[in-house]
Formats: structure tokens, C-alpha cells, sequence
């Protein structure tokens, strides 16, 4: 009898690991996706030696993009008729706002704090979702709340300063 108990003891164990390991690598992959889906807009806001930087006056929008003319803050930067940035919540038509040229496009993005914040927004997201993969899945409400607060804290600090 005693190897009945300890093999279901070591399928219990076996299982707990799958478990874990299964919640652990998703929880993972969705960080990553988070990042990923955030650096490509974060990189050209947070690294910007180097590049060109000025403002934007909103001038027209349509479907998807709005766009102004440009003019530059910084030094090799030149003043452009029309740059083009994506339409959002974070722009509005008339409005002039700090922002940073993709390099080799006309296409901008915005800079400063908002900029910063609102290209994190993803992250922010999946950190909401990876802490419910946490508390459900890991069983690690500790850590769950510190994601989802993590999480929360970034959305609404973009959502303020936007």
C-alpha cells in the first residue's frame, strides 16, 4: 500500500510542476509581448539622441493619421510642410504637441512625458492580464496584486497625462 501513496503523491507533484511551469511560461510571454508591442514606439521617444525633435501644430486628420506642419527644437533638425501622426485619443486637431521624427519618414510620435507614458500603455495592459494568469493560474495573489497595481498605475498615469 505505501506505493500507491507515494506514487500519487509523485502525480500530484508532477502535475503542480506542469502547472506551474504551463502558467510561468505564459505569464512570461506575455510580458514579452507587452514590451514588444510597446518598444516600437518607446524606443524612438526614449532614445532620442540623435534625432530630429520639434513640434507639430494638428492642422488636419483623417482616417487613422493627422498631420501639421513641423517645426524643429533641435540642433540638424529640418522644418518640414507636413509630418504625419497616428490618430488617438492623445491628438486633437489645433492642438501643438512635442514630438520626435522616425527616422527616414515624415511619420512623428510624441515626445516628453505623455509620449513616454502613452508608448508603455501596452505593457500596461498586459501586465493587467499577466496578473491574472498569476493569481489564477500560479496561485500567487501577492504578485498578482503587484502586477495588476503595476499595471493600473501605468494606464492611469498615461490616461492623466494625456
Amino acid at each position: 500500500m505505501p506505493s500507491a501513496v507515494v506514487s500519487s503523491q509523485g502525480a500530484a507533484a508532477a502535475l503542480r510542476f506542469g502547472r506551474v511551469a504551463t502558467m510561468g511560461t505564459v505569464v512570461v510571454l506575455i510580458l514579452i509581448a507587452g514590451v514588444w508591442a510597446s518598444w516600437g514606439t518607446a524606443h524612438h521617444v526614449m532614445l532620442t539622441k540623435g534625432r530630429e525633435s520639434g513640434t507639430i501644430e494638428v492642422t488636419r486628420c483623417g482616417g487613422d493619421t493627422c498631420s501639421g506642419p513641423f517645426t524643429p527644437v533641435s540642433e540638424g533638425a529640418q522644418p518640414r510642410e507636413s509630418v504625419v501622426i497616428e490618430d488617438n485619443v492623445a491628438v486633437r486637431k489645433g492642438q501643438t504637441y512635442t514630438v520626435v521624427v522616425k527616422p527616414g519618414s515624415d511619420e512623428v510620435v510624441r515626445s516628453g512625458p505623455a509620449g513616454i507614458l502613452y508608448a508603455w500603455v501596452p505593457l500596461g495592459g498586459a501586465l493587467l492580464l499577466a496578473s491574472v494568469v498569476v493569481a489564477g493560474g500560479l496561485r500567487r495573489t501577492r504578485l498578482a496584486w503587484v502586477l495588476a497595481g503595476s499595471g493600473m498605475a501605468l494606464l492611469t498615469a498615461a490616461f492623466v497625462v494625456i
